[in-house]
């Protein structure tokens, strides 16, 4: 009796042990695969100057394994806010525009001030979820003149972009571009996009979504899909990258944001 008594409080508290030890483990994968709300940087007050526009979003339950990226952010703050600074800086320098180059603003879709920048983009849409609230925002925004990019993603993560825009203008339907479009000529002259490529094998693309799916009207919405021209922009002054591909990453989101500004 007194063997069975003992035992049993021996198979308790290996039990009460593992149990906590399984909480303890369960804590831990949530508080490190779990998207995090990290510092950013403070957002500046409109003064009618141009700011960078980075749009947060919840990466959502089915993606946590991946929102804290390799170096503890969510995947919307990849490249945060070096690469958002940088490009402005080349955008003052080679431009009539003023940007501010100070600070990288980071905005929610249903922000009701979203509305005053023409200009926004998003890093890695393979990962983004919304509210109806934000899709209703992110519609409102486009449809009164905005324009958005969507950079750094590949393979797969197509599938999420598309169904994401689906929910805020579902009759438009993605159409891919080539180095032909006014898009690219609209400061630069750029005749070759198949040097940039960020993921080894794969191809970069570059889809657009239209006015009225009419290719003669503006594009609201831009697309790098398997390429990542913000991380070009992020180590443009680190040598990572050969100078003349940085330059040629740089002459792209230059077009973007002459274009962004001028339709």
């Amino acid at each position: 009796m007194k063997k069975a008594l003992v035992l049993a409080i021996v198979l308790a508290g290996a039990l009460a042990s593992a149990k906590a030890g399984a909480v303890v483990a369960a804590d831990q994968y949530r508080s490190y695969f779990a998207p995090q709300d990290p510092p950013v940087e403070g957002n500046v007050e409109y003064d009618g100057r141009l700011v960078f526009v980075r749009l947060r979003y919840n990466p959502g339950a089915p993606n946590y394994w991946r929102a804290r990226g390799s170096n503890g952010e969510p995947p919307w703050m990849h490249d945060y806010p070096t690469s958002d600074i940088h490009m402005m800086k080349i955008l003052k320098e080679l431009t009539l525009a003023q940007p501010r180059t100070d600070a990288s603003n980071v905005m929610m879709l249903d922000d009701p001030k979203l509305c005053d920048y023409p200009i926004a983009y998003m890093s890695e849409p393979g990962y983004w979820t919304m509210s109806d609230a934000e899709a209703a925002g992110l519609r409102a925004y486009l449809l009164k003149g905005g324009f958005i990019m969507f950079d750094d993603f590949r393979d797969q993560h197509w599938d999420t972009l598309e169904m994401q825009m689906k929910r805020v203008l579902p009759d438009l339907r993605w159409i891919q571009i080539t180095s032909t479009h006014q898009v690219y000529h609209s400061f630069f002259e750029i005749d070759d996009l198949d040097s940039l490529i960020s993921y080894g094998t794969h191809k970069p693309e570059y889809w657009a979504l239209f006015e009225n799916n009419d290719q003669r009207k503006r594009i609201i919405a831009l697309a790098n899909f398997n390429n990542d021209i913000g991380e070009y922009w992020e180590f443009s002054d680190t040598g990572i990258n050969p100078v003349d591909l940085s330059n040629e990453a740089y002459k792209v989101g230059v077009n973007y944001f002459v274009y962004g500004l001028i339709h």
